[in-house]
């Protein structure tokens, strides 16, 4: 297997990788010489599809599934790029999901869960994952925020735990983005707007609350996974060498801040 160190290829690290926009950004980044890690929670299914159409497109891929809410999934996602991939060059932190419980419904267990799984997640996989990048060429860690921790507005659903988690995130991003400059290492986040899942509609969305918010979008429709996991696959890219502590937004034209 060729790796970045010796000029070919590169080791990638991609979380909630089973559909929607971590699957996209794995189709996006396979490629011959190129070896993928697929980490999904639970769905073994689609996950490995993914990891079917990587191989198809000439990459190495392996699959993992873990719970990131959980203590130790951040080391074992560590160990298993260690030993299948020798290494990491690129890190994406897409695992999540999306919780519109209004604010004053939204209980401790509910929002405990999205914080642990979105904003300590990330923490925990990019400390896991740094030792891995100390030999990385062109390395970069790419998160995956939202729109919703930015964008508060009567006419848009709000989603008060998610994007509580997802801002938090976004600071760690550049936090660590600025700690790890002097390593050449880059650290940048994507915040996708109404997103479609897969062949289906924003997932967190019904068709009555969909055409709403396609009204409060200026390009008028929800956006594609592969055009979020373009916006990803540039940020993890040579090309991006000089950006770094960044929120790339990717939504349509959805107004941002208020």
């Amino acid at each position: 297997m060729s790796h970045p160190g010796t000029g070919q290829g590169r080791r990638i690290l991609v979380t909630g990788a089973a559909s929607g926009i971590g699957a996209a950004t794995c189709r996006a980044m396979a490629a011959p010489g190129t070896a993928l890690l697929i980490h999904t929670r639970r769905n073994a299914e689609g996950a490995e599809a993914v990891r079917r159409a990587a191989v198809e497109a000439g990459a190495e891929a392996w699959v993992v599934l873990a719970d990131l809410a959980e203590d130790g999934t951040a080391g074992t996602l560590a160990e298993a790029a260690r030993r299948h991939l020798g290494g990491l060059d690129v890190v994406v932190s897409n695992a999540g999901f999306a919780d519109r419980t209004p604010f004053a419904a939204l209980d401790h267990e509910s929002y405990a869960r999205s914080v642990a799984t979105i904003q300590t997640g990330f923490l925990r996989l990019a400390q896991a994952c740094l030792p891995l990048m100390a030999q990385a060429r062109d390395g970069r860690i790419v998160a995956v925020s939202s729109f919703v921790a930015h964008t508060f507005r009567r006419d848009i659903t709000l989603f008060p735990a998610s994007a509580a988690a997802k801002a938090g995130m976004e600071a760690l991003v550049r936090a660590l983005a600025v700690e790890v400059a002097p390593r050449g290492l880059t650290v940048n986040a994507v915040a996708p707007g109404f997103i479609r899942k897969d062949a289906r509609a924003h997932a967190a969305l019904d068709e009555a609350q969909r055409d709403r918010q396609l009204r409060s979008i200026p390009l008028e429709r929800l956006g594609e996974p592969a055009e979020v996991a373009a916006a990803i696959a540039f940020l993890a890219s040579p090309a991006a060498g000089y950006i770094t502590g960044q929120v790339l937004h990717v939504n349509g034209g959805v107004h941002i801040g208020g």
